[in-house]
């Protein structure tokens, strides 16, 4: 399902303006985006599941081609964790 769909369907079962409901699913992705990369902060969704920040250490990978070693710094990047309930439903 990608953006387009969902503000389709959330238009449909709302009755609300397809234009209403774009800016409201981009505004709640840019608070999740904010609330990731620039406070560092887990968001919470109860019944859905959780945007967490995960952090990757420091690796030493190889470039088989040029036979060299490169290293790749630490750093943060999002995750994504179902709720128990929303595992439930999957199944």
């Amino acid at each position: 399902m990608t953006k387009a769909e969902i503000i389709n369907r959330i238009a449909e079962e709302t009755g609300l303006a397809k234009k209403d409901v774009a800016i409201s699913v981009e505004a709640f992705m840019e608070c999740i985006r904010e609330s990731l990369a620039s406070e560092k902060e887990n968001v919470y969704l109860r019944g859905f599941g959780t945007f967490v920040v995960k952090r990757r250490a420091q690796k030493t990978a190889r470039n088989i081609s040029k036979n060299t070693t490169l290293v790749i710094e630490a750093h943060d990047f999002p995750a994504f964790k179902p709720s128990k309930s929303f595992i439930e439903k999957m199944k």
